[in-house]
């Protein structure tokens, strides 16, 4: 019943039986028998069915949570099983804000060297976008903010602290400044992540709170993007200490300290809350843990 489960999952996160059966590795009269086939088996409609789906039924929604937890235990158990057999192996999947994606080297490096036969997926999400990953099984884990917007039950691992910098060319009004406020930032051109970002929400608090209107004249949902804008000399950013000091390297752009306040956000790893933790889960939580204390 654990394939015909996870094809249910895979409908109800897809939305359309084609991308589903897709994401499956099967034919999509193969994932429909198999939808058929376990509707039968629990003695409910479990779909909505019309020329395309259409939904799932209240009980199918029911099951849907249920099922969740039934194929997570089950990839637990093989993944349990695989590991007392050949070792640690397998694929990693994790969601990292944006902002985040400088930093997440520095935990997936020592976990990969000590554990050589772990594949890891990198994927670029939002925070939101890395909670319903998680929920939904298409995620194992995330880097995202801890203490800014409410996360649920996850486990969760705090991995450093996020600072802020003015990232600007050379040539503009604030670059030679040893720090800047956030007040000082009203007037400038500011090109920011889009607002679906929770950085781009903090960003937006501080501003709020030294009285500077967040109306940027750029927005992108990609830091290479506003790296660019910068560079064009017409435009500054806000962004963490540790992305705006790498964009900085060169002599074509300064990340300035924002102070007055300085403020601080934690970034940490995040999982689906559930005892034990698979091989893998428990494994990147050492490593999260031991990252921690390199930092601290």
């Amino acid at each position: 019943m654990i394939d015909k489960l996870e094809m249910f999952i895979a409908l109800a996160n897809e939305g359309h039986f084609g991308r589903a059966a897709a994401v499956c590795r099967v034919t999509q009269p193969t994932l429909s028998s198999a939808i058929k086939l376990l509707e039968e088996q629990l003695g409910v409609q479990l779909v909505y069915r019309g020329s395309r789906f259409q939904g799932l039924t209240p009980e199918g929604q029911r099951v849907l949570d249920r099922a969740r937890r039934i194929v997570s235990d089950a990839r637990a158990l093989r993944d349990e099983m695989r590991s007392i057999r050949t070792g640690l192996a397998g694929n990693l999947r994790i969601g990292v804000i944006p902002t985040a994606l400088s930093m997440v080297a520095d935990l997936t490096t020592p976990f990969t060297r000590r554990h050589p036969n772990v594949r890891v997926t990198i994927l670029s999400r939002t925070s939101a976008e890395i909670l319903a990953g998680i929920e939904r099984l298409d995620l194992d884990a995330g880097i995202t903010y801890l203490d800014n917007e409410p996360l649920g039950r996850v486990t969760q691992v705090p991995l450093y602290a996020e600072f802020y910098r003015l990232l600007c060319a050379p040539g503009t009004a604030l670059a030679k400044r040893e720090t800047v406020s956030w007040a000082d930032l009203a007037g400038q051109s500011l090109c920011l992540l889009t607002s679906d970002m929770q950085n781009r929400r903090i960003v937006n608090q501080h501003l709020a709170e030294a009285g500077v209107p967040a109306t940027p004249s750029v927005e992108s949902n990609s830091t290479i993007s506003l790296l660019a804008h910068v560079m064009s000399g017409d435009w500054v950013s806000v962004l963490p200490k540790k992305l705006a000091d790498l964009f900085a390297q060169t002599a074509r752009l300064h990340a300035v300290p924002i102070v007055g306040p300085e403020v601080e956000h934690l970034v940490g790893l995040i999982a689906a809350h559930r005892e034990p933790h698979t091989p893998l889960i428990a494994a990147l939580i050492d490593a999260a843990r031991r990252m921690a204390e390199v930092k601290g």
